[in-house]
């Protein structure tokens, strides 16, 4: 690539959206502009009301170009809910040519094979994902073009979302003024901000613990083989706080958010006087918080272990159940790599471990440049991914593998470029 090109991610949360504005070149992306506000219009990842989630959106957008000096034309914007679905399909053709050897051209006409699944007309595919090739039964190939064979196969992983979240996704972005060069599925884009090659090869469930959703994306050997999205989120936990202090949601929220910070530790003196070894403090002050309840102080116990902890355990159980039905549960040595928002909530990573039987770590966006403390959380890692993401398809000298990688939607339909870019 020959100059800085600008690449903008909108991530459309649940409970908030994010714009990235970043300049790539070659593998590096320097966050020149970020933005996040609270998300309005939308239930469970999907648009209920468009004026309102209209309004975030240009809130949001408009607060990234002040930052980045930069009007936006373009954006990859993320798509989520529980209308996301996922199956593995597979694609046959022959060689065209007659000398054997397989040409770009092939892998475009196998992946497009692939794409021929039957789906209600209620739904659109959003990406199809190569895993790999077989050629004339020679399996596990990362990339054919150059080989010679008579039968060209393709492993794909598809992802499918309902036709009208999509139009609506779509039709918000543009009365916004902006064109969607791009729709990724939320949890996919978390994984190109979170995840190693390593990670990937080995076997890894990525958890993208968001406010309203959950998003769970499986890889192994390279390539993601199932994706789904739960119907609950860290606002669920927001909720509980709510009903059992008897507070607001906007109190519950603050009161949420201190937990999740680093503990002050009380200091204690000993017999003689001194300071002994410190230990957490159990009281939670929350004079500072500006709560409209009069509420002052309460038992950190009584929050993490008689209100939070459950509804953790419930999720984690939901999320158990999915890697299970799965059938990969043993194909994952990488364990659980949880990200999104609220992957910062107070002893989650800890509980994870204990329920889900697995190594787990939390991650927050990597490789990048810029303005890093300003999206050096996890919460970040989904609107860091779609300009990671994005980076990468529109870079034209670089070819990259396309095992593994999203494709965007009808991409193989808009010819032999696009391929160029996929294949190493």
């Amino acid at each position: 690539m020959q100059k800085d090109i600008v690449i903008v991610g909108i991530d459309i949360g649940s409970t908030k959206i994010t714009t990235i504005i970043a300049t790539a070149n070659d593998d590096s992306q320097n966050i020149i502009g970020a933005s996040s506000v609270e998300s309005r219009g939308l239930r469970k990842g999907q648009v209920v009301d468009i004026e309102e989630a209209v309004q975030s959106i240009t809130q949001s957008l408009e607060a990234a170009e002040r930052m980045a000096g930069y009007s936006v034309g373009t954006a990859f914007v993320s798509v989520n809910g529980v209308h996301i679905e996922s199956q593995n399909s597979k694609g046959v053709v022959a060689v065209s040519n007659p000398s054997g050897e397989i040409a770009e051209e092939d892998v475009i006409r196998v992946v497009e094979a692939a794409r021929a699944i039957s789906l209600p007309s209620s739904k659109e595919i959003l990406h199809v994902i190569p895993r790999y090739f077989v050629v004339d039964s020679q399996s596990g190939i990362k990339d054919p073009v150059g080989m010679n064979g008579v039968r060209l196969e393709v492993e794909t992983h598809v992802v499918t979302g309902a036709a009208t979240a999509l139009r609506n996704i779509t039709k918000c972005i543009s009365q916004v003024g902006v064109d969607v060069e791009g729709l990724v599925f939320a949890g996919l884009a978390s994984s190109y901000s979170t995840l190693t090659d390593t990670e990937r090869e080995l076997g890894v469930i990525l958890v993208d613990f968001g406010g309203g959703t959950t998003n769970i994306c499986i890889f192994t050997e390279g390539a993601p083989v199932y994706c789904s999205v739960l119907p609950v989120g860290a606002r669920n936990v927001t909720n509980d706080l709510a009903i059992g202090l008897r507070i607001s949601l906007e109190s519950a929220e603050k009161i949420k958010l201190l937990l999740s910070k680093p503990p002050k530790l009380a200091v204690e003196p000993d017999e003689k006087g001194e300071p002994k070894e410190k230990k957490e403090a159990d009281t939670l002050d929350l004079t500072n918080l500006n709560i409209e309840e009069d509420l002052r102080l309460v038992s950190k116990k009584t929050l993490v272990d008689g209100i939070m902890k459950p509804r953790l355990r419930e999720i984690l159980n939901m999320i158990k159940i999915e890697i299970q039905k799965s059938g990969l549960s043993g194909l994952t040595p990488s364990g659980v790599v949880l990200t999104g928002g609220g992957a910062q909530t107070n002893g989650l990573a800890e509980l994870a471990k204990q329920e889900l039987g697995m190594p787990v770590r939390i991650a927050v966006p990597s490789n990048i440049t810029g303005l890093v403390d300003e999206v050096n959380s996890s919460s970040f890692a989904s609107s860091v991914g779609l300009v990671v993401y994005g980076s990468q398809f529109k870079q034209e000298d670089v070819r990259l593998p396309i095992v593994g990688r999203i494709e965007i939607k009808n991409v193989v339909t808009k010819g032999l470029g696009w391929i160029k870019n996929l294949l190493p």
